[in-house]
């Protein structure tokens, strides 16, 4: 039996959570969490760790050159640089509305890149 220690990010809270890996690496204790998600972030990140991504894309036409973004929902974490890759390659018009999907499906995971905010156009570019 192996100890181990991660620190839970899913609150502010940060709590440190101690689990215990059995021969085979099943988790078989966890302890330290101050709530449910605690041990569900431990089990998942074990397993299939996920994350949000944010980031910008190109955008043409509007005041600022480039628009936040960020994921509809997690994504693996092995598929973070394949997202990155079409994010970099894309580019919108402007006017976008917050929350309109710019890339529908990215790298084919069933998640979309979209708008973090609005941003209007701006004549004569």
């Amino acid at each position: 039996m192996e100890k181990k220690d991660m620190v839970c990010i899913v609150c502010p809270m940060s709590c440190k959570v101690t689990f215990d890996l059995d021969e085979n690496g099943g988790i078989t204790k966890v302890e330290g969490h101050s709530c449910p998600r605690g041990e569900n972030y431990v089990r998942k990140e074990l397993t299939n760790p996920t994350r949000m991504l944010t980031s910008t894309i190109k955008i043409e036409g509007a005041f600022y050159d480039r628009l936040p973004v960020i994921t509809s929902s997690d994504i693996p974490k092995s598929k973070l640089f394949d997202v990155m890759k079409e994010i970099n390659k894309t580019v919108v018009k402007a006017p976008v509305k917050a929350k309109d999907v710019l890339i529908a499906d990215v790298c084919g995971l069933g998640v979309n890149i979209i708008a973090s905010r609005s941003m209007q156009a701006v004549d004569g570019k």
